[in-house]
């Protein structure tokens, strides 16, 4: 639930985790969410054997997708491979929908390892939107290209490997800026994301532990039109005429990230048990932020600190694997509205060009729950999960100009429940898997009069609201099927 406040909120929000190209694979990269966008899964576009237990990490291998977390990881690989993992989802009440075609793969040597991807990616448009004009191609639907690569290798007896990877995404969208952009009538977007991964990872009897640096960079421009319609009679004789005119405002969304991650795991003695932990630190600078229509400052910079602390237990007995994950951040997140010229304060006091007219300080504390179950019969594997993520921050806002101080609190639970099916052939795999993200929509400010007036102003997204967050429920549906064919 979205608790009520007052006054204006500024909001780093950092919805795209940034793709490391695989959905989970981009565990080192923390969102900071402070508003439920339903962005869809933009960045799945490489195939994960845990997508239908949740994307259990801490204490559950994924063979397929773990090189491309931490490259140094690929030394996991069971065998070379070759696979394609088309994905489609769909948003409720008209809300977007993405169709990902990738083809990926997988190569594992004596002491060689590596993967390459490539994947091309229709966006279709937020069904709500409005146009004045003939729609263009690109106002339909849009395309967006990506590719991404590791290789690494073993050390000495093997104990030790070492990895290095790289991805970067062309995009013509990125789900999720259309509803935050209420009241416009076109939005063009452009730009990429780009990440580069250094890993390394060791094996020594029934302990393992790995570390990745990670550096992550989201380059996007929006180029958002306006309509203003207006009836012009120039006398009483003439029929009145519809008078079209077009405003564009462009919004830079600049965000580079920093991340570190040290994980660790231990095969218990009790048959069949595993443990693990990890910390995640990332250092986010936002030297760019779009000035949304849920916000009325505009391009504010800030920098973000967020720390994740994660441990996650698991059994295999027999045929069957269960596991449990939970994750704490806290997250720190500073930002400010910075004069164009010098202001003068309430109390007779002036703000020198570039100083601060408006101070953020938020402070946020989340949780991650993730519980899943894998069983496998001689042919078929079943798979159930369920993750939930509880996002709560509290915002305290100091106004130089105006010589005020306020606070702000808000929360809210998403939930993702997730199935999967694996049909081993002989000659090749087949998984379908399926998952339903609920707890996020359409997110609005509400005021005395209207919520999202396109006058008010103006997936890392850092958004600002300026009155207390509504939210329209939407549904978010993803199917993935994807095929592997071993290379012996």
């Amino acid at each position: 639930m979205l608790n009520h406040g007052l006054g204006r909120v500024v909001a780093a929000a950092l919805l795209a985790a940034g793709p490391a190209f695989a959905g989970e694979a981009a565990a080192q990269l923390i969102q900071i969410r402070t508003v439920p966008v339903a962005t869809g899964d933009q960045f799945l576009t490489t195939p994960s054997a845990n997508f239908g237990i949740a994307g259990l990490t801490y204490a559950v291998d994924d063979s397929i997708a773990d090189g491309w977390s931490n490259p140094a990881k690929g030394a996991l690989l069971s065998e070379s491979s070759l696979l394609s993992a088309p994905a489609y989802y769909g948003i409720s009440d008209g809300g977007g929908a993405g169709l990902t075609f990738p083809i990926t793969g997988l190569i594992r040597g004596e002491n060689w390892f590596g993967g390459v991807t490539a994947a091309m990616q229709d966006i279709d448009a937020d069904g709500d939107r409005r146009f004045w004009t003939a729609d263009r191609l690109s106002d339909v639907s849009t395309r967006n290209l990506y590719a991404g690569g590791f290789v690494g290798r073993r050390l000495g007896s093997g104990a030790w490997s070492v990895g290095i990877g790289a991805s970067v995404a062309n995009l013509q969208a990125m789900g999720g800026v259309d509803r935050l952009y209420a009241g416009a009538d076109r939005i063009d977007q452009s730009g990429s994301v780009r990440d580069v991964r250094l890993g390394a990872y060791r094996e020594s009897g029934r302990d393992r532990a790995s570390a990745v640096l990670v550096h992550n960079a989201v380059s996007m421009t929006h180029d958002v039109t306006y309509a203003d319609v207006s009836w012009v009679q120039p006398n009483l004789f003439v029929p009145p005429e519809r008078v079209v005119s077009l405003t564009t405002d462009t919004n830079l969304d600049r965000t580079r990230t920093w991340g570190l991650q040290l994980a660790w795991d231990r095969r218990l003695s009790a048959p069949g048990w595993r443990i693990g932990a990890s910390m995640t630190a990332n250092r986010k600078s936002h030297p760019k932020i779009p000035n949304y229509n849920i916000q009325n400052i505009p391009r504010d910079p800030g920098n973000s600190l967020a720390w994740e602390l994660g441990l996650g237990v698991a059994r295999s007995l027999n045929r069957t694997t269960a596991g449990l994950d939970v994750a704490l951040q806290p997250i720190w997140s500073d930002t400010w509205q910075e004069a164009e010229e010098a202001t003068e304060t309430a109390n007779g006091g002036t703000i020198p060009a570039g100083g601060k007219t408006i101070e953020n300080r938020f402070s946020f504390l989340n949780l991650r729950l993730r519980v899943g179950v894998a069983h496998e019969f001689e042919k078929v594997g079943l798979r159930m999960g369920l993750e939930g993520r509880s996002y709560d921050y509290t915002l305290e806002q100091t106004n130089n100009v105006e010589d005020a101080f306020r606070t702000q609190d808000e929360s809210w639970i998403e939930w993702t429940p997730a199935a999967a099916a694996v049909f081993r052939l002989g000659t090749a795999d087949l998984h379908y898997g399926v998952r339903l993200t609920t707890g996020t929509g359409q997110p609005g400010v509400a005021s005395e009069f209207a919520a999202n007036s396109p006058d008010s102003g103006g997936g890392e997204f850092v958004v600002a609201p300026e009155g207390p967050l509504t939210l329209a429920d939407a549904r978010v549906l993803t199917h993935q099927f994807w095929v592997r064919i071993p290379i012996r």
